[in-house]
């Protein structure tokens, strides 16, 4: 065959197989038109799953006979008229291909009406059709019949008409995430699905209730962050609100949806410290940035974007992520991580709403200032016991008249006082809400976790010579692995050094695991090194030997702790990053408030 031009009708086919894959894909571009055209209500009415019909009203500007003519052309539009342009897109939209790709595979019918004039016109979506008057009010709508009749090939690759509805509807949720400010009302077959009224922007909460579940905003951060000249603000989901899959994960570039890898990896590594095991965040976050300082015009479909400064977009995601979840529980506010050089920042992270009984407890400062490093008696055996008699609880505080109790409990810190333990597993504690449960191993570990992290991170993990050197029996492989992963079990305080060819020796642990079983840690650290090998990132073989590392010295089941221990325990808790899970996942502490107990025994009924 001779090279030769292929006829428009045939490169608008082609271009509609790129763009056009189901009824929510034209609703996609419907949609994204009528937004651009400055809509604030917009009426969706589908027949038949989108087969039949999709018809989008928008009270938008709204176009004229000329404008109309030209909408139907390939590349024709209005938003973008040179090379800068492209460079700065601030649209949804911008390469004229949506109306003539939707036009060549399904009939295609628009009436418009630009303010000012005195009535609308409507046209065919044919390069050839002629505009008629028509009545319209101010705004524009497009029908679109019969999707796929031109192409009936494509019809076979369909659903059936509830799973494409269930797609229209999910894509619906998801511009109405992104635009609360916009009203939405979707019908099917003349019954009505979604009505969403415009909101204020500081009523946005309330369609994220209404779309996502009050599940998610009694259990999500709202978070505000900005650096480096990148804003992220919306609502993280707390790990214990964490889900079987990634169904509830809404990303926003400058109000543009995307599915972006690079996104979703900095987020799932803000989580990974406080996730567990096969659990996926929720969350709906928007992004914006410089439209410069990103190309949208990578994918058919632009889901996909490509940041120009890929790694500082990953940091800044990950940092002001992992900030806004180390900040929302009963840890008190840490210092910051250190921003890209040159960045200021500011950041605030409050819950989306009163929480549930879990997050009951008021961001009051702590009561004690000096809390106990460690809460181990062995501990201190190491570091010495830094606070003054006045933070330890007298025992008269416990037998105050009953006039003094209301004032003793209005000074009550964030997670109370101790009262004693369970089984020598669990802590109760008073709160100023109520009564509040804490596994105490879980939240010991990731006390000591995040301060091994903290220690690595400024190079400094204290190292504890052992007084008698510890000698392991290891295969071969392990040998191997302990010479070659040399400088990395130096970085986290291990001294081990290879001594035979199944044998090595541990000289010395990281001060704070000092009473920790050295050979079982050891042990622990080379399985997984060796489950983990050369495929995982730095950070991800870090996190997880340090993980290990944590729960070697964190507090035992069965131990009885002292009510001054106890007392630094939920003092160290305080002052904890993440504190809200251990770093498997699990929860460390629960509150019940006064009215879950009385429901709990039936009083004021």
């Amino acid at each position: 065959m001779t090279i030769r031009l292929l006829p428009p009708a045939l490169v608008n086919q082609i271009a509609a197989g790129e763009i056009i894959e189901r009824p929510a894909s034209v609703l996609k571009e419907l949609l994204e038109n009528a937004l651009d055209a400055g809509a604030r209500a917009i009426q969706v009415d589908v027949e038949a799953g989108g087969l039949r019909l999709i018809r989008v009203r928008d009270d938008g500007r709204g176009m004229d006979a000329d404008d109309l003519r030209l909408a139907v052309q390939s590349h024709a539009t209005s938003k973008i008229a040179e090379l800068d342009d492209l460079e700065h897109i601030a649209t949804l939209g911008f390469r004229g291909e949506a109306l003539p790709s939707i036009a060549s595979v399904a009939d295609l019918t628009i009436t418009s009406r630009p303010a000012g004039a005195e009535h609308g016109h409507r046209m065919a979506g044919q390069p050839d059709a002629v505009p008629a008057p028509a009545p319209h009010p101010v705004g524009t709508t497009v029908a679109v019949a019969d999707l796929f009749h031109h192409v009936p090939a494509r019809r076979k690759f369909l659903r059936t008409e509830r799973t494409e509805l269930r797609h229209i509807q999910e894509l619906l949720r998801r511009v109405a995430l992104g635009r609360p400010e916009v009203a939405f009302r979707l019908t099917h077959n003349a019954r009505e699905l979604v009505n969403l009224p415009a909101l204020a922007p500081d009523q946005a909460v309330t369609r994220v209730r209404h779309l996502m579940g009050a599940a998610f905003v009694d259990g999500a951060l709202a978070m505000d962050a900005e650096a480096a000249g990148l804003r992220l603000h919306g609502w993280l989901g707390l790990p214990t609100a964490a889900r079987g899959q990634p169904d509830l994960q809404y990303v926003y570039l400058n109000g543009r949806m995307i599915r972006d890898r690079l996104v979703t990896q900095a987020l799932r590594r803000a989580y990974a410290d406080v996730l567990f095991k096969d659990r996926f965040p929720a969350y709906l976050v928007h992004l914006q940035m410089d439209p410069a300082q990103v190309d949208v015009n990578v994918h058919p479909t632009k889901h996909e974007v490509r940041f120009h400064d890929a790694r500082l977009v990953f940091d800044f995601l990950q940092r002001q992520a992992a900030r806004a979840l180390a900040h929302g529980g009963a840890a008190a506010p840490v210092a910051p991580t250190r921003p890209p050089a040159g960045a200021a920042v500011a950041g605030s992270w409050q819950h989306a709403e009163p929480p549930s009984a879990r997050r009951g407890a008021p961001a009051a400062p702590t009561g004690s200032s000096a809390a106990l490093d460690l809460p181990l008696a062995e501990a201190r055996a190491v570091y010495g016991d830094t606070r003054s008699a006045a933070d330890i609880p007298a025992p008269s505080d416990r037998e105050a008249a009953p006039a003094d109790r209301a004032d003793q409990q209005a000074r009550l810190p964030r997670l109370g006082r101790a009262l004693g333990q369970i089984h020598g597993v669990y802590l109760l504690a008073e709160s100023v809400n109520g009564l509040i449960l804490v596994d105490m191993h879980a939240a010991h570990e990731r006390i000591v976790y995040e301060r091994l992290k903290a220690q690595y991170a400024s190079q400094a993990i204290a190292r504890q010579p052992l007084l008698v050197p510890v000698t392991v029996a290891v295969t071969p492989a392990e040998a191997d692995l302990v010479e070659a992963q040399q400088p990395l079990l130096e970085g986290i305080g291990l001294d081990v050094d290879r001594t035979g060819p199944e044998q090595v020796r541990l000289r010395g642990l990281p001060a704070l695991l000092a009473q920790a079983d050295g050979e079982a840690l050891l042990r622990d650290v080379l399985a997984d090194l060796r489950q983990a090998g050369g495929s995982d990132a730095v950070d991800d073989r870090l996190a997880r030997l340090l993980g290990t590392m944590g729960c070697h010295g964190s507090v035992r089941a069965n131990r009885q702790l002292t009510l001054a221990e106890q007392e630094g325990l939920l003092r160290d808790m305080e002052q904890t990053a993440n504190i809200d899970q251990c770093n498997h996942g699990r929860p460390t502490w629960v509150e019940l408030d006064t009215a879950a107990l009385d429901r709990l025994f039936l009083r004021g009924r």
